[in-house]
Protein backbone atom coordinates (compact mmCIF):
# COMPACT_ATOMS: atom_id res chain seq x y z
CA UNK A 1 0.00 0.00 0.00
CA UNK A 2 1.51 3.47 -0.49
CA UNK A 3 1.57 5.89 2.02
CA UNK A 4 2.10 9.82 1.39
CA UNK A 5 4.74 11.49 3.62
CA UNK A 6 4.53 15.18 3.52
CA UNK A 7 7.27 16.53 5.97
CA UNK A 8 9.71 19.55 5.80
CA UNK A 9 11.70 18.47 8.68
CA UNK A 10 14.68 16.52 6.96
CA UNK A 11 15.17 13.96 9.92
CA UNK A 12 11.70 13.28 10.68
CA UNK A 13 11.04 12.60 7.25
CA UNK A 14 13.78 9.77 7.14
CA UNK A 15 13.10 8.02 10.23
CA UNK A 16 8.73 8.41 8.72
CA UNK A 17 10.07 7.06 5.60
CA UNK A 18 12.48 4.14 7.57
CA UNK A 19 9.59 2.91 10.14
CA UNK A 20 7.28 2.76 7.02
CA UNK A 21 9.04 0.73 4.90
CA UNK A 22 10.06 -1.41 7.80
CA UNK A 23 6.00 -1.73 8.23
CA UNK A 24 5.80 -2.50 4.65
CA UNK A 25 4.49 0.18 2.97
CA UNK A 26 5.68 1.65 -0.28
CA UNK A 27 6.61 5.90 0.64
CA UNK A 28 6.23 8.74 -1.34
CA UNK A 29 8.42 11.37 0.09
CA UNK A 30 7.16 15.24 -0.01
CA UNK A 31 8.84 17.98 1.43
CA UNK A 32 6.55 20.88 1.10
CA UNK A 33 2.73 21.10 0.80
CA UNK A 34 2.48 21.88 -2.82
CA UNK A 35 4.44 19.03 -3.54
CA UNK A 36 2.18 17.05 -1.20
CA UNK A 37 -0.82 18.45 -3.49
CA UNK A 38 0.38 17.79 -6.72
CA UNK A 39 0.75 13.94 -5.69
CA UNK A 40 -2.38 13.95 -4.33
CA UNK A 41 -4.27 15.27 -7.41
CA UNK A 42 -2.07 11.98 -9.61
CA UNK A 43 -3.98 9.49 -10.87
CA UNK A 44 -2.42 7.18 -8.82
CA UNK A 45 -3.28 9.32 -5.92
CA UNK A 46 -1.88 7.10 -2.25
CA UNK A 47 -4.92 6.41 -0.63
CA UNK A 48 -3.33 7.28 3.17
CA UNK A 49 -1.42 10.48 3.58
CA UNK A 50 0.91 11.42 6.63
CA UNK A 51 1.05 15.55 6.21
CA UNK A 52 2.90 17.89 8.60
CA UNK A 53 1.16 20.37 10.14
CA UNK A 54 3.58 22.92 9.52
CA UNK A 55 4.97 23.30 6.06
CA UNK A 56 6.14 25.63 3.46
CA UNK A 57 4.16 26.49 0.15
CA UNK A 58 0.99 25.64 1.99
CA UNK A 59 0.70 23.51 5.52
CA UNK A 60 -1.11 20.49 6.07
CA UNK A 61 -4.29 22.03 7.37
CA UNK A 62 -4.98 23.59 3.94
CA UNK A 63 -3.78 20.16 1.72
CA UNK A 64 -6.94 18.39 3.81
CA UNK A 65 -9.07 21.08 2.88
CA UNK A 66 -7.80 20.88 -0.89
CA UNK A 67 -8.36 17.54 -1.11
CA UNK A 68 -11.43 17.05 0.29
CA UNK A 69 -13.04 19.76 -2.32
CA UNK A 70 -11.98 17.06 -4.73
CA UNK A 71 -14.68 14.90 -6.14
CA UNK A 72 -13.81 11.04 -5.58
CA UNK A 73 -15.83 8.25 -4.49
CA UNK A 74 -12.91 6.93 -2.64
CA UNK A 75 -11.04 9.64 -0.79
CA UNK A 76 -7.94 9.46 0.85
CA UNK A 77 -7.45 8.93 4.78
CA UNK A 78 -5.70 11.63 5.95
CA UNK A 79 -3.47 12.07 8.93
CA UNK A 80 -1.86 15.89 10.71
CA UNK A 81 1.02 15.46 12.16
CA UNK A 82 2.15 18.39 14.40
CA UNK A 83 3.26 19.66 17.33
CA UNK A 84 0.02 21.20 18.06
CA UNK A 85 -1.72 19.68 21.06
CA UNK A 86 -4.72 21.83 22.25
CA UNK A 87 -7.90 20.96 21.64
CA UNK A 88 -8.54 23.75 19.23
CA UNK A 89 -5.98 22.58 16.94
CA UNK A 90 -7.30 19.14 16.96
CA UNK A 91 -10.65 20.32 16.10
CA UNK A 92 -9.49 22.62 13.09
CA UNK A 93 -7.50 19.53 11.55
CA UNK A 94 -11.13 17.32 12.21
CA UNK A 95 -12.50 19.95 10.13
CA UNK A 96 -10.18 20.65 7.90
CA UNK A 97 -11.13 16.78 6.34
CA UNK A 98 -8.32 15.22 8.87
CA UNK A 99 -9.47 11.68 9.01
CA UNK A 100 -7.07 11.56 12.84
CA UNK A 101 -4.44 13.53 14.59
CA UNK A 102 -1.20 12.50 15.87
CA UNK A 103 0.99 15.32 18.32
CA UNK A 104 4.85 14.83 18.24
CA UNK A 105 6.61 13.76 19.23
CA UNK A 106 4.73 10.28 18.11
CA UNK A 107 4.86 6.98 19.82
CA UNK A 108 5.93 4.47 17.32
CA UNK A 109 3.54 1.78 18.28
CA UNK A 110 0.67 4.25 18.42
CA UNK A 111 1.51 5.65 14.80
CA UNK A 112 1.50 2.11 13.38
CA UNK A 113 -1.81 1.34 15.00
CA UNK A 114 -3.27 4.68 13.83
CA UNK A 115 -2.01 3.79 10.16
CA UNK A 116 -3.55 0.60 10.49
CA UNK A 117 -7.00 2.18 11.39
CA UNK A 118 -6.55 4.03 8.10
CA UNK A 119 -5.90 0.82 6.39
CA UNK A 120 -9.03 -0.53 7.92
CA UNK A 121 -11.03 2.40 6.94
CA UNK A 122 -9.66 2.04 3.39
CA UNK A 123 -10.98 -1.13 2.97
CA UNK A 124 -13.91 -0.77 4.38
CA UNK A 125 -14.59 2.20 2.03
CA UNK A 126 -13.19 0.00 -1.29
CA UNK A 127 -15.89 -2.85 -0.12
CA UNK A 128 -18.77 -0.32 0.47
CA UNK A 129 -17.74 1.36 -3.12
CA UNK A 130 -17.95 -2.10 -4.49
CA UNK A 131 -21.38 -3.05 -3.13
CA UNK A 132 -22.30 0.21 -4.66
CA UNK A 133 -20.95 -0.05 -8.23
CA UNK A 134 -22.59 -3.46 -8.35
CA UNK A 135 -26.16 -2.36 -6.69
CA UNK A 136 -26.03 0.12 -9.37
CA UNK A 137 -24.93 -2.08 -12.22
CA UNK A 138 -28.04 -4.13 -11.80
CA UNK A 139 -30.34 -1.39 -11.12
CA UNK A 140 -29.60 -0.61 -14.44
CA UNK A 141 -29.22 -3.55 -16.61
CA UNK A 142 -30.88 -6.28 -17.88
CA UNK A 143 -30.31 -9.44 -15.68
CA UNK A 144 -30.03 -11.90 -19.18
CA UNK A 145 -28.56 -9.66 -21.85
CA UNK A 146 -26.53 -7.15 -19.35
CA UNK A 147 -27.39 -4.62 -21.70
CA UNK A 148 -29.40 -1.27 -20.23
CA UNK A 149 -32.95 -2.63 -18.65
CA UNK A 150 -35.93 -0.54 -19.22
CA UNK A 151 -35.58 2.48 -16.70
CA UNK A 152 -32.16 3.26 -17.85
CA UNK A 153 -32.30 3.14 -21.48
CA UNK A 154 -35.10 5.75 -20.92
CA UNK A 155 -33.64 8.18 -18.91
CA UNK A 156 -30.61 7.94 -21.18
CA UNK A 157 -32.87 9.25 -24.28
CA UNK A 158 -34.34 12.11 -21.73
CA UNK A 159 -30.62 13.11 -20.93
CA UNK A 160 -29.86 12.42 -25.01
CA UNK A 161 -32.63 14.30 -25.97
CA UNK A 162 -31.78 17.33 -23.83
CA UNK A 163 -28.42 17.17 -25.39
CA UNK A 164 -29.37 17.33 -28.68
CA UNK A 165 -31.64 20.44 -27.76
CA UNK A 166 -28.39 21.96 -27.14
CA UNK A 167 -25.52 20.71 -29.58
CA UNK A 168 -28.20 19.73 -32.71
CA UNK A 169 -25.72 16.37 -33.05
CA UNK A 170 -28.28 14.10 -34.49
CA UNK A 171 -30.67 12.07 -32.42
CA UNK A 172 -32.45 8.90 -33.53
CA UNK A 173 -34.14 6.03 -32.13
CA UNK A 174 -34.30 2.97 -33.10
CA UNK A 175 -37.29 0.14 -32.13
CA UNK A 176 -36.07 -3.17 -32.73
CA UNK A 177 -38.05 -6.34 -32.54
CA UNK A 178 -36.86 -9.86 -32.91
CA UNK A 179 -39.60 -11.64 -35.73
CA UNK A 180 -41.43 -14.68 -34.65
CA UNK A 181 -40.03 -15.32 -30.99
CA UNK A 182 -42.86 -16.74 -29.65
CA UNK A 183 -42.20 -19.51 -32.40
CA UNK A 184 -38.58 -19.94 -30.91
CA UNK A 185 -39.77 -20.12 -27.62
CA UNK A 186 -42.77 -22.68 -28.75
CA UNK A 187 -40.30 -24.70 -31.29
CA UNK A 188 -37.36 -24.75 -28.92
CA UNK A 189 -38.10 -24.30 -25.09
CA UNK A 190 -37.42 -20.92 -23.12
CA UNK A 191 -33.53 -21.51 -22.41
CA UNK A 192 -33.35 -21.78 -25.94
CA UNK A 193 -35.53 -18.57 -26.20
CA UNK A 194 -32.94 -16.77 -23.39
CA UNK A 195 -29.90 -18.02 -25.68
CA UNK A 196 -31.65 -16.69 -28.90
CA UNK A 197 -31.91 -12.81 -26.79
CA UNK A 198 -28.23 -12.87 -25.63
CA UNK A 199 -26.97 -13.77 -28.57
CA UNK A 200 -29.24 -11.18 -31.13
CA UNK A 201 -27.87 -8.51 -28.24
CA UNK A 202 -24.35 -9.08 -29.17
CA UNK A 203 -25.37 -9.18 -32.63
CA UNK A 204 -26.35 -5.49 -32.48
CA UNK A 205 -23.71 -4.27 -30.39
CA UNK A 206 -21.09 -5.58 -32.70
CA UNK A 207 -22.73 -2.96 -34.94
CA UNK A 208 -23.18 0.38 -32.83
CA UNK A 209 -20.81 2.85 -32.94
CA UNK A 210 -19.39 4.43 -30.03
CA UNK A 211 -21.64 7.11 -28.69
CA UNK A 212 -24.52 4.18 -29.61
CA UNK A 213 -26.70 2.28 -26.39
CA UNK A 214 -29.24 -0.15 -26.58
CA UNK A 215 -31.52 -1.39 -23.98
CA UNK A 216 -34.18 -4.16 -23.70
CA UNK A 217 -37.17 -2.54 -22.98
CA UNK A 218 -39.88 -5.64 -23.43
CA UNK A 219 -39.75 -9.32 -24.01
CA UNK A 220 -38.22 -9.66 -27.38
CA UNK A 221 -38.23 -5.62 -28.04
CA UNK A 222 -35.10 -3.64 -27.86
CA UNK A 223 -34.17 0.18 -28.26
CA UNK A 224 -31.20 1.63 -29.70
CA UNK A 225 -30.42 5.44 -28.68
CA UNK A 226 -27.92 7.00 -31.88
CA UNK A 227 -26.47 9.85 -31.11
CA UNK A 228 -24.04 12.31 -33.15
CA UNK A 229 -23.77 11.07 -36.74
CA UNK A 230 -25.52 12.43 -39.94
CA UNK A 231 -28.57 11.29 -40.62
CA UNK A 232 -27.28 8.68 -43.52
CA UNK A 233 -24.73 7.27 -41.84
CA UNK A 234 -27.36 6.45 -38.62
CA UNK A 235 -29.62 4.78 -41.29
CA UNK A 236 -26.63 2.81 -42.97
CA UNK A 237 -25.99 1.35 -38.84
CA UNK A 238 -29.39 -0.01 -38.83
CA UNK A 239 -29.50 -1.72 -41.84
CA UNK A 240 -25.84 -2.98 -41.34
CA UNK A 241 -27.82 -4.98 -38.10
CA UNK A 242 -30.79 -6.06 -39.98
CA UNK A 243 -28.29 -7.71 -42.28
CA UNK A 244 -25.95 -8.59 -39.46
CA UNK A 245 -28.78 -10.69 -37.82
CA UNK A 246 -30.21 -11.91 -41.17
CA UNK A 247 -26.73 -13.58 -41.74
CA UNK A 248 -26.04 -15.02 -38.23
CA UNK A 249 -26.71 -18.39 -37.10
CA UNK A 250 -26.75 -19.09 -33.27
CA UNK A 251 -25.12 -22.53 -32.11
CA UNK A 252 -27.18 -24.78 -29.29
CA UNK A 253 -27.89 -27.86 -28.36
CA UNK A 254 -30.77 -28.17 -30.67
CA UNK A 255 -29.24 -27.01 -33.86
CA UNK A 256 -28.50 -23.80 -35.52
CA UNK A 257 -31.36 -21.39 -34.97
CA UNK A 258 -31.10 -18.00 -37.99
CA UNK A 259 -33.27 -14.82 -36.85
CA UNK A 260 -34.40 -11.77 -38.19
CA UNK A 261 -35.17 -8.49 -36.87
CA UNK A 262 -37.66 -5.75 -37.68
CA UNK A 263 -36.64 -2.04 -36.76
CA UNK A 264 -38.34 0.96 -36.59
CA UNK A 265 -36.77 4.65 -36.64
CA UNK A 266 -38.00 8.06 -35.67
CA UNK A 267 -35.35 11.16 -36.07
CA UNK A 268 -36.09 14.09 -33.54
CA UNK A 269 -36.71 16.90 -35.24
CA UNK A 270 -36.31 19.14 -32.18
CA UNK A 271 -39.98 18.83 -30.80
CA UNK A 272 -41.18 15.69 -29.58
CA UNK A 273 -40.35 14.28 -26.09
CA UNK A 274 -39.47 11.11 -25.09
CA UNK A 275 -42.68 9.31 -25.25
CA UNK A 276 -43.57 11.09 -28.69
CA UNK A 277 -40.26 9.23 -30.33
CA UNK A 278 -41.27 6.10 -29.31
CA UNK A 279 -44.27 6.30 -30.35
CA UNK A 280 -42.87 7.62 -33.80
CA UNK A 281 -40.06 4.77 -34.35
CA UNK A 282 -43.00 1.89 -32.12
CA UNK A 283 -45.51 3.29 -35.38
CA UNK A 284 -42.69 2.84 -38.05
CA UNK A 285 -41.93 -0.95 -36.28
CA UNK A 286 -45.51 -1.83 -36.64
CA UNK A 287 -45.34 -1.30 -40.55
CA UNK A 288 -42.39 -3.10 -40.88
CA UNK A 289 -43.97 -6.10 -39.56
CA UNK A 290 -46.86 -5.33 -41.81
CA UNK A 291 -45.40 -5.30 -44.89
CA UNK A 292 -43.16 -8.17 -44.45
CA UNK A 293 -40.28 -7.88 -41.56
CA UNK A 294 -36.89 -8.00 -41.45
CA UNK A 295 -35.77 -4.73 -42.46
CA UNK A 296 -35.88 -1.34 -41.28
CA UNK A 297 -38.50 1.44 -41.67
CA UNK A 298 -37.90 4.96 -41.35
CA UNK A 299 -40.78 7.39 -39.33
CA UNK A 300 -40.25 9.90 -42.22
CA UNK A 301 -40.97 7.71 -45.04
CA UNK A 302 -44.03 6.56 -44.20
Amino acid sequence: MKVLIAEDDMTSRIILDSILKKWGFTVILTCNGKQAWDVMQSKEAPRLAILDWQMPEMNGVEVCQRIRKMESSDPPYLIVLTSKDEKKDIVKALEAGANDFISKPYDNEELQARINVGKRMIKLQSELGDAYKALKHEAMHDPLTNIYNRRAIMELLEKEIAREKREKVGLCVGMCDIDYFKKVNDTYGHQIGDEVLISFTRFVTDKLRLNDHVGRIGGEEFLIVANGSKELEQKTMFERICDHVRNSEISSEKGNISITVSIGVARYTGVENADGLLAAADKALYHAKKIGRDRVVHADTM
